[in-house]
């Protein structure tokens, strides 16, 4: 599924891109704005991403970060990496979560939200796009 999003082929709401990776609103995010950091190569785990290619992925998962905190003005984020045990789609890849003072997260139990339609997911897309 998500090498379908990397290549194209599957409709995903895209943030932004480098050469490496890409950035993608989560479809069934935990609040809303949740988005997804994944390499372009089809790795499954974290151990799977070679030394060399840790700076420009971490790197974008920080910019990432960064622009979902500005374009959401949250009061901060949760970031988190699976590897294989709850980990939905095996493709390696990174949430990064807005979050605001009670807002009801507790530990890592994750309720799940929606976008009321496509066009207010555009929307978080291209704010926290233009924040990047």
């Amino acid at each position: 599924m998500f090498c379908g999003i990397v290549a194209g082929e599957v409709p995903a709401f895209v943030v932004g891109s480098t050469p490496e990776c890409v950035a993608f609103l989560d479809t069934r995010p935990v609040f809303k704005g949740h988005t997804l950091v994944v390499p372009r190569a089809h790795l499954v785990v974290l151990s799977d991403l070679p030394a060399s290619g840790l700076s420009g992925y971490f790197g974008f998962v920080q910019a990432v970060d960064r622009a979902v905190q500005t374009a959401l003005e949250a009061g901060g984020s949760f970031v988190a990496l699976n590897n294989r045990v709850s980990q939905s789609v095996p493709h390696l890849h990174t949430h990064v979560v807005p979050r605001t003072k009670g807002d009801g997260l507790r530990g890592f139990f994750w309720p799940r939200t929606k976008y009321a339609t496509d066009d207010e997911a555009r929307d978080y897309a291209k704010r926290i796009g233009a924040a990047l």
